[in-house]
């Protein structure tokens, strides 16, 4: 059962929480500016990740080296990429979209991983990924070409490009640097990290408006306790298990989850192409996540 647990049970919760990042940015977008939002929230993070830190007595980094890691990752994979998918999706890039570009993160990762951590992606990998790619692409497809509200701002695809190469280096100095490191406190550390940048941009940016109400409160405690202090706990632990290729490859089912939390949610029509790029995307996960 543990094991069963381990390779199944707690890669497709983390695959679900991730895919509400990306329906959350849309849903609050009306109550508040992306970047405050994003700013608040990785506070609020910081908090509760600090208490529960506290609580279980966990370890914290004991020298400067510990907490710079940790600062620098939580830069990369909360601040700058949070802040970034949060602000292409307010300036109109729709939120299956942006869960298309994160899908390209494993390409970037499994390019690197070998001369950068030293790891092997063999062939079969290679294969899932290509695969899972394509599932996602055929997922999203409909949309690439659109001339209406659905279509690209280049301007909001760009900050989710680049929020997507953040969270790449991010992982790859995750998997690098915190392996032994304790699990809470890492965390804690990087939304420590992530919440210096966000604040400074938020200000920068002349972005503080939060538009007090039932819906931003709901969005904010999901984001808090659910997208980010549950996702990013199993993300951790699902870099320390395998080989950061593998963990990253799970990315690719979070744009069919995503279009399909955004039909449930939003009334977002799925046509036989996507459904059928979700089933291209499940299987390259499985081929790329064996051995």
């Amino acid at each position: 059962m543990p094991d069963f647990t381990s390779r199944f049970v707690i890669p497709a919760l983390f695959v679900v929480i991730w895919a509400t990042g990306f329906v959350a940015a849309r849903f609050v977008a009306p109550y508040a500016e992306p970047l405050a939002f994003v700013a608040v929230r990785l506070v609020l993070v910081a908090l509760v990740l600090a208490g529960i830190g506290f609580a279980l007595r966990a370890a914290w980094p004991r020298d400067a080296k510990g907490w710079r890691d940790g600062i620098v990752a939580g830069v990369l994979m909360q601040g700058l990429y949070v802040a970034g998918v949060f602000w292409s999706v307010h300036r109109g890039l729709p939120s299956g979209i942006a869960a298309l570009v994160g899908s390209l993160q494993p390409l970037l990762t499994a390019a690197v991983a070998g001369p950068v951590l030293g790891e092997r992606v063999s062939p079969r990998r290679w294969l899932g990924i290509a695969l899972g790619f394509s599932g996602a692409a055929l997922v999203l497809a409909p949309k690439l070409g659109a001339v209406d509200a659905s279509g690209i701002p280049p301007t909001a695809l760009a900050a989710c490009l680049g929020a997507m190469g953040a969270m790449t280096a991010g992982t790859l100095w995750q998997k690098r640097t915190g392996g032994g490191s304790d699990l809470v406190a890492n965390a804690t550390v990087q939304f420590l990290g992530a919440s210096a940048i966000a604040i400074p941009l938020a200000l920068a940016a002349g972005e503080t408006r939060l538009s007090l109400s039932l819906p931003l409160a709901a969005g904010m405690a999901w984001s808090v306790l659910v997208n980010s202090v549950a996702g990013i706990l199993l993300l951790l632990a699902l870099i320390r298990r395998g080989a950061v290729a593998g963990v990253a490859s799970l990315f690719f089912l979070v744009p069919p989850v995503s279009a399909a939390m955004a039909y449930a949610l939003f009334g977002e029509a799925l046509t036989p192409v996507q459904i059928g790029g979700m089933a291209v995307a499940a299987l390259g996960v499985a081929v790329a996540s064996r051995g």
